[in-house]
């Protein structure tokens, strides 16, 4: 095994332990997201349970939250659609490249979301606040951007480093490695075929 892969390999636990974490926030956020428009739906139908007035507004914001956070949690599994028509015919070695330019692509988007979103959050949230709330800076409202693009670079760092790893020939050592579980169901494919 290249020494690379071998260094990159130590990092794994962080990146599970990070990927837990934000499984968990989601976990979280949905299930005050139910509770939420569950106390909601309460107080619409019986008079005696008083509405909150704030509650359309925090539902709204924690499936902000849970949306973004739940696409930068994809980009570890690689479970986004893609376009693979073609990985068949073009070969390992082309795929590998277009692998490799995706998530570079997809590196800068994050990046983009990180400073921009920021910015945004910090100029134009900090400036208002939520209608029911006053209390409350629209900043947490904005805010999910930037979060996922922190997510989003954290585990596309690790995407990139399974494409390098790729390039190397070696297949299934490093984090979430679909290509690799792909290469082994065509494999045993190919073996019942044989048989």
């Amino acid at each position: 095994m290249p020494k690379f892969v071998e260094k990159m390999k130590k990092l794994e636990p962080m990146y599970d332990f990070v990927y837990k974490l934000f499984l968990g926030i989601c976990k979280f956020l949905l299930i005050a997201d139910i509770c939420i428009t569950g106390y909601i739906v309460v107080a619409r139908y019986c008079p005696f349970v008083p509405a909150p007035n704030w509650g359309e507004e925090i539902i709204l914001s924690l499936m902000a939250y849970m949306a973004v956070l739940s696409a930068a949690l994809a980009i570890r599994r690689n479970a986004h659609i893609r376009m693979t028509a073609f990985d068949r015919k073009l070969g390992r070695k082309v795929v590998n490249v277009l692998d490799l330019a995706a998530d570079i692509c997809v590196m800068i988007l994050a990046v983009i979301m990180l400073v921009v979103g920021m910015q945004y959050s910090i100029q134009v949230g900090a400036r208002g606040t939520y209608i029911s709330m006053t209390w409350l800076s629209k900043f947490w409202m904005y805010f999910p951007v930037p979060l996922a693009g922190i997510a989003m670079i954290f585990f596309e760092l690790e995407r990139i480093m399974i494409d390098i790893e790729h390039f190397l020939g070696v297949y299934g050592q490093l984090g979430v490695d679909t290509e690799a579980e792909q290469m082994k169901l065509e494999k045993e494919a190919a073996e019942k075929e044989a048989k």
